[in-house]
């Protein structure tokens, strides 16, 4: 599994300024209660047909602790989980959810504090009858994930790292946001007004 250790610390705001738009899913995945805590682990990816959630209640019994599920669902019609399935997660360890689908039982998990990046809430279960593999590539809010990814999720938003570029990532996001936090407001006014007069200027705004 990849250490995904030294990604905790840094916000999805640093990691996408280092990455493209493609590693940044769309705002449809979102937090569904709040304050969410930031989660930093390995993509374990399911694939779920419409109207099933089979594999994803197979996933967490074979997902490592740490590992944030990552489901490419067939539909927002079904639930993929509801509070006792999330408990369970919860209890084996894994780190969040992150689901291009819909649960339910929304109280239980905020009761319980366990991380779901969804589409939203249903009251509507799934059945379990169809098997298909684990582990193959997903599409989740638009971003294609690969089990090892690093998957980084708050309230900010959710950024997917390729487990191949995970270290020089994690080196250029990290420098970005030390130097961040380094600059005084003042500092940063300053380059910022710079920055954008400039840009002023070249495009003969005269106001």
């Amino acid at each position: 599994m990849t250490d995904a250790r030294g990604f905790q610390s840094l916000s999805p705001t640093s990691l996408a300024d280092v990455l493209d738009r493609g590693q940044v899913m769309d705002l449809g995945v979102r937090p569904l209660w709040s304050p969410m805590p930031r989660v930093a682990g390995p993509a374990y990816t399911v694939r779920c047909p419409a109207g099933d959630n089979l594999m994803l209640h197979a996933a967490i019994h074979r997902a490592e602790p740490g590992s944030v599920i990552v489901v490419e669902a067939g539909d927002v019609d079904y639930a993929l989980a509801g509070g006792n399935v999330c408990a369970l997660a919860h209890r084996r360890g894994i780190a969040a959810f992150v689901l291009d689908g819909v649960i339910r039982d929304l109280a239980e998990v905020r009761e319980l504090g366990f991380p779901v990046f969804a589409r939203g809430v249903i009251p509507i279960p799934g059945t379990k009858t169809t098997a298909v593999p684990l582990n193959e590539p997903v599409r989740c809010g638009g971003v294609t994930v690969h089990t090892g990814d690093i998957v980084v999720a708050d309230e900010e938003g959710i950024v997917v790292t390729p487990a191949a570029r995970a270290g020089q990532v994690l080196a250029d996001a990290s420098a970005k946001q030390a130097k961040e936090e380094a600059e005084t407001l003042d500092e940063w006014a300053a380059a910022h007004r710079e920055k954008v007069e400039k840009v002023l200027r070249e495009q003969g705004f005269a106001g």
